[in-house]
């Protein structure tokens, strides 16, 4: 019987940071900015991701901004999600502070029951729980055809996969996140902590609109896991990363970018809700399944290491951007 292949490499030649080979030459302005304005044509059917399903337990209700515009979310005592305006339609109360009783949500003013249904001018809004992420479907912010349901990107089974969630605040807007997904030749440069030879294979094009990179994911020292990956932008605020060859293929790592203020806001916030499934068919992943209470926060933290970079990069894009000075 064949034994399965150590997924860890040492690195032979390997090079200090800033001996290995430039990328700003590969990292074509014009080439990100086409790539970035085909992903803006895509519909979103008018869904936002507004955070982790786990956020959102029962008995208690979650308060989120969109857009500008504030919302509620609670479950019902089946489980089932509901989202609508975050003010209560009799004097304004903040319904993300009142009380869920029996999956009704009580207002801690005065009292004013909703169920989920519409009532006393109070109309919800289409929710969505995928099982990982909740989503919101706002047609007002949208301003696309709406579809009953948002587009998820197909993950590994939940079954055999460990999910974790991880949301930061920036200040730009959704183009500005996304634009940073859709240019991996930063990752060995401004991520050496865990990226390391990464190359890019094929880059988008309007008939193959995908981004295939080589890259080896530092476990300590020299030693490293390579893989393959892929990175597509299937609607104007997501960019998914697969991995297609290697240790966990069939992974994604979804990041989603929910605008927090108006369109045009003077001084924009985003969201970035980014879910990395894992997945693997080797035999002691499954105990990896077993300890996911615990690989969840160390998760978390991975993806907030590297996004404290990222919103930095994608910050000073949309800074630069404001003031017209922005080279791409």
């Amino acid at each position: 019987m064949r034994r399965p292949e150590i997924p860890l490499r040492l690195r032979r030649n390997a090079v200090p940071w800033e001996r290995q080979r430039p990328t700003w030459r590969d990292a074509k302005p014009a080439l990100i900015t086409e790539a970035l304005d085909r992903a803006r044509t895509r519909p979103s059917g008018n869904w936002f991701v507004v955070g982790a399903s786990r956020d959102l337990r029962d008995g208690r209700p979650l308060g989120r901004t969109v857009a500008g515009t504030e919302l509620v979310l609670w479950r019902d005592a089946e489980g089932t999600p509901h989202a609508g305006p975050g003010a209560c339609p009799h004097l304004g109360a903040p319904l993300k502070d009142s009380v869920v009783r029996c999956g009704t949500l009580i207002c801690h003013w005065h009292g004013l029951a909703l169920d989920g249904g519409p009532f006393a001018g109070w109309a919800p809004w289409p929710v969505h729980d995928d099982g990982l992420l909740l989503w919101v479907r706002l047609d007002r912010a949208g301003g696309e055809a709406p579809t009953d349901r948002p587009f998820v990107p197909e993950r590994p089974p939940a079954a055999g996969a460990v999910g974790a969630v991880y949301t930061g605040v920036g200040t730009c807007e959704p183009e500005d996140v996304v634009a940073n997904r859709l240019d991996p030749w930063h990752g060995a440069w401004l991520h050496p902590y865990s990226f390391v030879d990464l190359e890019v294979l094929r880059t988008p094009t309007e008939e193959d609109d995908a981004l295939e990179v080589e890259v080896s994911f530092k476990v300590a020292g020299r030693v490293v896991v390579p893989v393959r990956a892929v990175f597509t932008a299937p609607d104007p605020r997501t960019v998914v990363m697969r991995i297609t060859a290697g240790e966990g293929a069939g992974s994604v790592v979804e990041t989603h970018a929910t605008p927090l203020t108006p369109a045009g806001a003077r001084r924009p916030r985003t969201a970035v809700v980014e879910a990395v499934v894992a997945g693997s068919d080797r035999r002691g992943f499954a105990l990896a399944r077993l300890a996911a209470p615990l690989l969840r926060p160390a998760m978390r933290a991975a993806a907030g290491r590297l996004w404290r970079d990222d919103l930095a990069y994608a910050e000073r894009r949309w800074s630069l951007r404001a003031r017209g000075l922005f080279p791409g």
